[in-house]
């Protein structure tokens, strides 16, 4: 498939996990694609396999990074069709243990960053008649033990997922998020080693197994597609069957 040849794809945090097989998913079906992320080395490599690519190395936790982004991401080919706010960060604790800079580094990251990116390049979305894909997770739709920054965080993508929806009425701009679960990433690479912790995991995944960063891209193409055109203010879980469960444990 070729959904996106001509379009140009912005994805955030593009340097690993989730960020870098969703800018090679859209690089094989033809998009230019822009890849955002505090890192050169690192997107440098993820570029290396998308035939047309440009790197914006910036930080969307701050003002300035997300107008370097913005401006680089205009200028890189001249349009936006779609955008893929996928950066995020995460803080593990009680709220008697995150201080007051862990709570800030998680909705400046996850939150206001997404947000000011969203809102510079919403004209160019405008313009393009394109859309925008959220990384939410299960942990902004139910809460998580000991990860109340980032539940709140990924709360409010799901929330401001479908309150741009429907601000974008007469925009024609689509707005979706997915909605992972336990994904192998770099952000949970601890996890993944953890083989108690995983088995309880897949004790509640009726697929038996964590999610590949791929099997994530994959969704979040066709939600920027247009075989999604008539999906809107969507929060998608992409978590194995995790959500089908009420939360008791299994008993068999």
């Amino acid at each position: 498939m070729e959904r996106f040849t001509g379009k140009t794809v912005i994805v955030t945090g593009a340097s690993s996990g989730i960020g870098a097989a969703t800018a090679r998913r859209f690089g094989r079906e033809g998009a230019n694609v822009v890849l955002v992320s505090r890192t050169q080395s690192k997107l440098d490599a993820v570029a290396a396999d998308i035939p047309s690519a440009r790197v914006v190395v910036a930080d969307l936790s701050t003002r300035d990074g997300v107008r370097t982004a913005a401006s680089g991401a205009r200028e890189a080919f001249g349009r936006v069709d779609v955008l893929v706010n996928n950066a995020g960060t995460a803080v593990m604790g009680s709220i008697e243990e995150v201080g007051e800079d862990g709570w800030a580094e998680v909705m400046e990251t996850d939150v206001t960053g997404v947000w000011r990116l969203t809102k510079a390049l919403w004209p160019d979305l405008k313009a393009s008649g394109g859309n925008v894909v959220m990384t939410s997770s299960v942990s902004g739709i139910g809460g998580d033990w000991g990860m109340h920054a980032y539940n709140a965080a990924k709360g409010a993508i799901t929330n401001l997922t479908r309150a741009l929806a429907l601000d974008a009425r007469e925009s024609g701009v689509r707005v979706n998020a997915v909605n992972p679960s336990f994904t192998k990433t770099e952000l949970t690479s601890g996890m993944v080693e953890n083989d108690a912790l995983v088995a309880k995991f897949l004790e509640r995944i009726p697929l038996g197994r964590p999610a590949e960063p791929e099997d994530i891209a994959d969704v979040i193409a066709f939600l920027a597609s247009d075989d999604a055109r008539f999906v809107n203010g969507v929060n998608l879980p992409v978590d194995g069957g995790l959500s089908a469960s009420n939360g008791q444990p299994p008993q068999a």
